[in-house]
């Protein structure tokens, strides 16, 4: 059973930033595809970024584009969320999570993961 633990999370001021990490153990598969995805209070979980386990293909939801970049490093088995220029609306749990796949795309469908952290929370405030 795949297991995913995200951390980084905490209290910036806008314009400020944060890098998430989400360490991943238990591999029952080679490849996975790895997303990144929030939600805020009242609100639908939705994606952020996502990343395939080939190739290094990325997306990115409109809202973050040109802000956040999300990496990985295989050999510690660890994905990132790097959050630049946060503004109030980025506030959120953030979760990281991820699904079985050898394609060479990603995709950021939220049924699509089978496997997701406990999320770690990101505010944004004066």
């Amino acid at each position: 059973q795949l297991q995913l633990v995200e951390s980084g999370g905490g209290l910036v001021q806008p314009g400020g930033s944060l890098r998430l990490s989400c360490a991943a153990s238990g591999f029952t598969s080679n490849y996975y595809v790895i997303g990144w995805f929030r939600q805020a209070p009242g609100k639908e979980r939705e994606g952020v970024s996502c990343i395939s386990s080939r190739g290094g293909n990325t997306i990115y939801a409109d809202s973050v584009k040109g802000r956040f970049t999300i990496s990985r490093d295989s050999a510690k088995n660890t994905v990132y969320l790097q959050m630049n220029s946060l503004k109030p609306e980025d506030t959120a749990v953030y979760y990281c999570a991820a699904y079985r796949s050898a394609t060479a795309q990603a995709m950021c469908v939220k049924s699509w993961y089978e496997y997701w952290g406990q999320g770690t929370q990101v505010t944004v405030s004066s």
